[in-house]
């Protein structure tokens, strides 16, 4: 994995959820670890990771996500079983 996918998925993992993360990053990483995205309706996504179906959303107006979403993304991705070791 990438250092910049390895530092992503470790601010989305631990501590509070940020409030600065861009979406394509997180669909980046997203794509990276395995997982597919398609394209839902609207702004949703369904995203399937090692089994696991969730739908996330994109930002609306900005880049950023919200930090709701960098939540759900956390619950999404414990759920498929990614483990993230600290540094």
């Amino acid at each position: 994995m990438s250092h910049k996918h390895e530092q992503l998925l470790q601010s989305v993992m631990h501590g509070p959820a940020g409030g600065n993360i861009h979406w394509r990053e997180v669909e980046s990483m997203l794509h990276h670890l395995g997982a597919t995205l398609e394209p839902g309706h609207g702004a949703r996504v369904r995203v399937v990771l090692n089994g696991v179906e969730a739908t996330l959303h994109r930002p609306h107006h900005s880049g950023t996500c919200e930090k709701s979403e960098i939540r759900h993304l956390r619950e999404f991705l414990v759920a498929a079983g990614v483990i993230v070791t600290s540094e």
